[in-house]
């Protein structure tokens, strides 16, 4: 048996704060997703890791951890996962070979712009795949707060 969870969500003046509304945030993160592409021998997730290192390194951010994993199609469909884990945040990139679908997102919450990141992924990736297409590209707030006082 399947179970629904309704959770009722309040706005800061119905909880009693002034304001009323979330006014700054602390974090930048920027999706971008693409079609077109292609391994070919060359571009697998070993290769994109090394574009996301290049790429954080360029944005000078801290560089806690990066690991990329291949999947053959055993289990998962052909493709790789790649993760960089930053000081503040993280760059990540998921592609399935077979649809030639990448997506790719890039989430700091400190002083890098991850606009700057994603540029220089998509750089690298658009001067390697002259089938590569640009299907999205957004960019959100995180981490939204304001100095909240209780009325």
């Amino acid at each position: 048996m399947a179970f629904l969870r309704i959770i009722e969500i309040k706005t800061c003046t119905e909880l009693g704060y002034s304001g009323g509304s979330m006014t700054g945030s602390h974090g930048m993160h920027v999706y971008v997703d693409y079609n077109g592409y292609h391994r070919n021998g060359v571009h697998d997730g070993a290769w994109m890791l090394e574009k996301m290192i290049a790429a954080a390194n360029a944005a000078n951010v801290r560089i806690v951890h990066s690991y990329v994993e291949e999947f053959d199609g055993v289990v998962s469909p052909t493709g790789f996962a790649a993760m960089v884990l930053l000081d503040e945040s993280h760059i990540s990139a998921h592609c399935y070979y077979d649809k030639g679908w990448l997506a790719v997102d890039a989430f700091t919450c400190g002083g890098a712009d991850p606009n700057g990141i994603a540029d220089d992924l998509d750089e690298a990736l658009r001067s390697t795949m002259d089938d590569l297409v640009l299907i999205r590209r957004e960019e959100v707030e995180r981490f939204l707060h304001e100095d909240l006082e209780k009325t």
